[in-house]
């Protein structure tokens, strides 16, 4: 292994940088969407049942509110309820934004990732025949291990460059996928909500 990244030059390390990033930022992200941290199994069912309760004061909203990323967005909009129904739905999209931004964090890193280890492969592939056309300019076509050299060079940075980009992309993919699933399923629980306290308040 320590062969190949000396082979392929200094952009192996930039490469191999690019791919610990990567990882540390899908180990992270599968710790972080996990569905039932973020939207915990009948959290709804138990805030409604201390609101009927009358339990529900200052203290039980922050501490719902820190409970989960469902939480904030019900303790908001318990906060404004009794505003109407239009500015309970607005308070509850407002804390649903920073929720959906805080489940994005990385992401954003990670789909740089997968653009950019391509490129840094295919610019080890340039520098790699550079250095082969400048050994040919030199020395002719009669050395052959130096030749053999900058092949090496370029073929082995444009393999770890697409080795990198193509699973970062595809984890990209997944958690984006993962993160509309579970906004779904966190508008889906606010709506109840909303329907429960303002039943016969329906403007839309």
């Amino acid at each position: 292994m320590l062969e190949l990244v000396t082979a392929g030059g200094w952009l192996m390390i930039i490469i191999i940088a690019s791919s610990v990033i990567a990882i540390a930022i899908c180990l992270e992200r599968f710790y972080t969407l996990n569905p039932r941290r973020i939207s915990p199994p009948h959290l709804l069912a138990s805030v409604w049942k201390r609101l009927n309760a009358g339990d529900m004061d200052a203290s039980a909203l922050t501490e719902l509110r820190k409970a989960s990323p469902l939480g904030r967005i019900l303790a908001a909009g318990l906060l404004n309820s009794h505003h109407g129904r239009d500015v309970m739905k607005e308070s509850i999209e407002e804390a649903a934004a920073h929720v959906i931004h805080d489940l994005e964090r990385y992401l954003n890193t990670l789909g740089t990732i997968a653009a950019i280890a391509p490129l840094l492969g295919l610019l080890g592939t340039v520098v790699g025949m550079i250095r082969v056309f400048a050994e040919i300019m030199v020395r002719g076509t009669g050395n052959a291990s130096a030749l053999a050299g900058g092949i090496s060079e370029a073929l082995i940075t444009t393999a770890a460059g697409l080795t990198v980009a193509i699973p970062a992309l595809v984890m990209h993919r997944y958690f984006t996928g993962r993160i509309d699933e579970i906004v779904i399923g966190l508008e889906q629980e606010a709506i109840k909500l909303v329907d429960a306290l303002h039943a016969g308040d329906r403007s839309d």
